[in-house]
């Protein structure tokens, strides 16, 4: 795992991932953890577009963190569409 890494946590990362979630990583933190395996991360979680909706903190199972992409979630253009253009 390395920043920018896209995560897809679920019930084997932790208990609290009931509901599986996606999430960009910005850090892991060099703290040490009082359990063996754990660690904690900062990130963002992604909605279904692969946008950052909200910054967390998240205590994790090494062991059940997926690495889905080593790059950022990007949603492509319909055909023949322009790329977005930025208002001013």
């Amino acid at each position: 795992m390395k920043p920018g890494d896209v995560l897809h946590l679920t019930r084997a990362a932790g208990p609290q991932f009931v509901r599986p979630v996606f999430v960009r990583l910005i850090k892991i933190r060099a703290e040490p953890c009082a359990y063996h395996g754990w660690t904690w991360l900062d990130g963002y979680r992604l909605d279904e577009k692969g946008n950052a909706v909200a910054r967390r903190e998240l205590y994790v199972l090494k062991e059940g963190v997926r690495v889905v992409s080593s790059h950022p979630i990007t949603t492509t253009r319909e055909a023949g569409g322009s790329a977005p253009r930025s208002k001013l």
